[in-house]
Parts: structure tokens; sequence; C-alpha cells
């Protein structure tokens, strides 16, 4: 039999946290949005019935956008940047708190309605995917449009599918007509459509490398596909400027993996001030047993057992310190993995106020026993 061409497809979800909170609160549809508020900024429902939101000019805090609806963007407002530079930006904005709840329910039903289509589905993070169309039946464009509307009947968002012989290319072509956009390529689109691009659009070139390019006078996708490979070298090394090199042409063999083992399963939070490890003990004791809860909770509902805990802290001086504790059979029981959290935390001196606190289990197996869920303890933090 001959081998067919590969149909590679990237799905991302258009502007994902912000679109599930639209379907929430509908009224807030063609207005600029930001995603990345705490409890307080949570809307306040009026007696008419109606909602008032909090404004990002009214946010104080150190906190980062998780994401924006199309209309912040348009005012220079995206993800990772600091609300109080974004308030500069749109001061007028709706600013919402963040629910992981919600988003990773919504991705579950749009990677389902995907699946129930095929089974060759890479999972990328909570709004994207890889797809595997080679030895589908139908054309490339219909698949697409089944694809969207199956994404939109089980989840009302819409999403930007991106379709070429490789992950590489298609996941560039999914974000060039975003919003709810279909993007095909072909080898010989190449150099029409990907060579014109920054070289930033290939995944695996960052801020730095980029910089360190635009230093060698490259900018784009065609300039990098025409660098001697010896100069690559010279400034990259061998094997990323290989990398380079290839990218640059659209070549990319890797498969679509359907299925990996995770290595750890972890939560973690970024306080909005500094906490003191006695002053807030009561806070602190209150996030570190929803961490724990958590991380019990994504192991339960994955279907494994973690026998190594962990924790992860991060200090006002920006120093990063973990501790791990190896326990004699492996669990997914929040009482346990509290209390092997909280023996982790009584080796590291807590004497600087803490930026972030984090919890992870590792050494992970499959539960072969299904388990109920059980409600956490609320303890008190071991400080």
């Amino acid at each position: 039999m001959p081998t067919l061409p590969r149909r590679i497809a990237h799905l991302d979800m258009d502007a994902f946290y912000a679109s599930v909170e639209l379907l929430r609160y509908p009224e807030l549809r063609g207005l600029p949005v930001v995603i990345g508020g705490r409890g307080i900024h949570q809307p306040e429902l009026l007696t008419d019935g109606s909602r008032r939101f909090a404004r990002l000019r009214d946010y104080v805090g150190r906190g980062v956008i998780t994401t924006s609806t199309y209309e912040a963007r348009a005012l220079g407002v995206f993800s990772a940047m600091g609300v109080m530079k974004a308030a500069k930006l749109a001061p007028e904005a709706i600013l919402l708190p963040v629910d992981f709840d919600a988003y990773r329910h919504y991705s579950r039903l749009f990677k389902a309605a995907v699946r129930a289509i095929t089974p060759q589905v890479e999972d990328r993070g909570i709004d994207e995917i890889y797809i595997d169309l080679t030895n589908l039946p139908d054309d490339t464009p219909t698949l697409a449009r089944r694809i969207k509307q199956a994404v939109k009947d089980a989840t009302g968002l819409s999403c930007s599918i991106g379709i070429s012989p490789n992950k590489l290319l298609s996941k560039i072509c999914s974000d060039l007509e975003k919003p709810d956009g279909i993007t095909l390529l072909d080898e010989g689109d190449i150099a029409r459509r990907i060579w014109p691009l920054p070289v930033r659009k290939i995944n695996g070139i960052g801020p730095k490398a980029g910089e360190k390019l635009a230093a060698l006078g490259i900018a784009t996708i065609g300039q990098l596909a025409d660098a001697e490979p010896a100069l690559l070298q010279e400034h990259f090394g061998r094997s990323y400027a290989e990398w380079l090199h290839q990218a640059a042409h659209g070549i990319d063999e890797r498969p679509v993996v359907t299925y990996s083992e995770p290595k750890s399963i972890s939560r973690e939070t970024t306080f909005e001030r500094d906490l003191h490890a006695r002053r807030d003990r009561a806070l602190l004791s209150e996030i570190f047993t929803r961490l724990c809860t958590g991380v019990a909770n994504d192991l339960r509902r994955k279907g494994y057992l973690g026998r190594t805990i962990g924790i992860k802290l991060r200090f006002e001086d920006f120093r990063i310190m973990t501790r791990d504790l190896t326990l004699p059979e492996p669990t997914a029981d929040p009482v346990v993995i509290r209390r092997a959290a909280g023996e982790c935390l009584r080796r590291v001196p807590l004497e600087k106020k803490l930026r972030l606190l984090g919890v992870r289990a590792s050494a992970l197996s499959p539960d072969s026993a299904s388990q109920e869920a059980v409600e956490s303890p609320q303890g008190e933090l071991p400080l």
C-alpha cells in the first residue's frame, strides 16, 4: 500500500479562558475583558438582576494577566502582562477572576468531542491539541469543518485549526486566521505563507534566540531559511543550528503522540502579597491544605498514585527552595499527602516572607483500584 501524505492538524481554542467566561456573562461580548483578578473581583449581582463588574483601573497588586478577549488585545493587553501595567493601557476593561475548574471542564469537553471523531489526538495543554487526520476518509476542508462544529456543539466555543504535513507548520497555521479560522497549507505554500513571518512564529524559538537572530540580521523565517548553516552553527551550536535550518524549511517528522505517562502532578499558587510564616499562619495553612487537596483530586481524576511528595517555595528575594519525601507506599489520599508535605515544610527555614507555595506528587504509578473522593481535612500549617 502506498504511504498516504501526512495531514496533521493543530487545534487551538480561541481566547479560551476569556471565551469560557463570556459563556457565563454573555453581556460582556464585544467588550475588552481581562482574566487575572482575584476572588474579590467576582461580579456583583444587583437587585434588578444585572451585574456590576470590576474594572481594570481598580486593581491593586502584582498579579499577571492569564488571558484577554480580542477586544482587549486590540488595546495592547495580552497574557503574562502585569495587571497594573494593563490598567494603564485599558483602565475601563472588565476584570474577572480566574476559574481554573471551569476551564478544565470545558477543556475535557472539547477534547472528548474531537476524540469521538478520531482517537489520534495529542494533548498539548488545556486549550490545544494535535490531531493526525492522515487515515481518515474525508477531504481536509470537510474534516476541519466537522471538527470545529463538534467543538462548537460540545462547548459553545470557537476554535482555530491549522492543517499541514507536520506539527511545526500546523502550529504556525492555527494562529494565522484567528479567531474561528481554518488554515490549510502544503509544502508548496511555505515560501509564500510561512517565510514572510517573523522567526518567533516558530514554536521553539524563544526571546533569547530571537534576539540573537535579529543581531545577525535574521528577522523572518525566509531569512532564516537562507542563512548559511555554518553561521547558525557558530552562534547556536550544531544541534540547535540544524533544527533551525530544518524548521525554517518546514521540516518536522515528529509523530502525533496519543499517550504519555506524566512524570508528576502539581499545584502551586503565587500570592498577591508576600506572606509571613507566623503572621499569616492561618491563611498559609488554608492555602497549603487546598493545594494538597487539589493534587490528590488530580491524581484520582487521572488514575495515578504518587509515592514522592514534594513542596516548592519561592521567597521574597525570589530564591526557590524544594523539599521531597518518599513514602513507603504510593497514595492519592489528601490526608497522607498533606502530612508528607508538612514534613517537607518542617525541613525549610521560614525566616523570609513567601511569594509562592507549591505541592507536587511524583514517582507516579497507575491506580488499579477506583477510589471514592474524600474531603480533605483542615489542618494547621506546621510552622
